[in-house]
């Protein structure tokens, strides 16, 4: 996996519209589930790619590093012979003089070629700072995708919760139809209103033959009357008859 490869990845998934691919989807829920595996997958995939990246930065910087100091040191033990040499020379002692500026000069080659190792690797090593500083940006961009990611996962799981309570609370609701005639509850109803029918249908049917009861009683009593009168002409017509004979 190269570097290019690894920061082309980042970038996509960083960029990516979480919102308008969850949308798009036949099944928002899957495709989030899908999403948080990418991204954690990815995630992993980059962090180990950006310990390697960093692993190799840190050993050019120590070769650099031990670069300048060679270079420092080399230079050090250029500076003694060359005043070793100026000793020697002075006490008349040129042949070993002599020897000690060759030496002076072999320290100042290899100071010489270290200085340029290190500047060489100058270059290089900021041009990984760099991209290391592009992936770490990266890498915590993907973990606030991640974690917007999951936000988001929570939030559909509770609204599809919510949303199959309140299906369920509308299908209970929407069984008991006091409207419709055809419902259990409207059957019922039904039931009743013709059990109270019935009810008042023996209230008036008794009443009705208490009616009668008492217009046959009213009826016995006019035709008493009428007997106690035609007593009482008869009673009357005897007395009249034998007021007559008396006479």
């Amino acid at each position: 996996m190269t570097k290019q490869s690894i920061f082309g990845r980042i970038s996509t998934l960083v960029k990516a519209n979480i919102n308008a691919l969850i949308d798009s989807a036949e099944d928002p829920q899957k495709m989030i589930d899908q999403l948080v595996r990418d991204y954690t997958n990815n995630v992993a995939d980059a962090e180990a790619a950006i310990a390697e990246t960093i692993g190799n930065l840190r050993l050019l910087e120590r070769d650099h590093e031990e670069d300048v100091q060679a270079a420092r040191d080399w230079g050090n033990k250029a500076l003694a012979a060359s005043r070793k040499a100026d000793e020697l020379r002075a006490a008349g002692e040129t042949a070993d003089a002599d020897k000690f500026d060759s030496l002076a000069k072999i320290a100042l080659q290899r100071q010489i070629s270290s200085e340029r190792e290190a500047t060489g690797a100058e270059p290089t090593i900021a041009a990984q700072t760099e991209v290391v500083d592009k992936l770490k940006a990266g890498l915590n961009g993907m973990k606030e995708k991640l974690g917007e990611l999951k936000a988001k996962r929570s939030e559909l799981l509770a609204r599809a919760k919510v949303a199959e309570a309140q299906t369920k609370v509308q299908d209970a609701v929407s069984s008991i139809n006091v409207l419709d005639p055809t419902s259990e509850l409207g059957r019922f109803e039904d039931k009743v209103r013709r059990q109270e029918a019935l009810a008042q249908g023996k209230v008036e049917l008794a009443a009705s033959s208490l009616d009668a009861q008492f217009e046959s009683l009213e009826d016995l009593g006019e035709l008493t009357e009428v007997e106690a009168r035609l007593a009482e002409l008869k009673a009357g017509g005897r007395s009249q008859a034998q007021s007559q004979l008396e006479s």
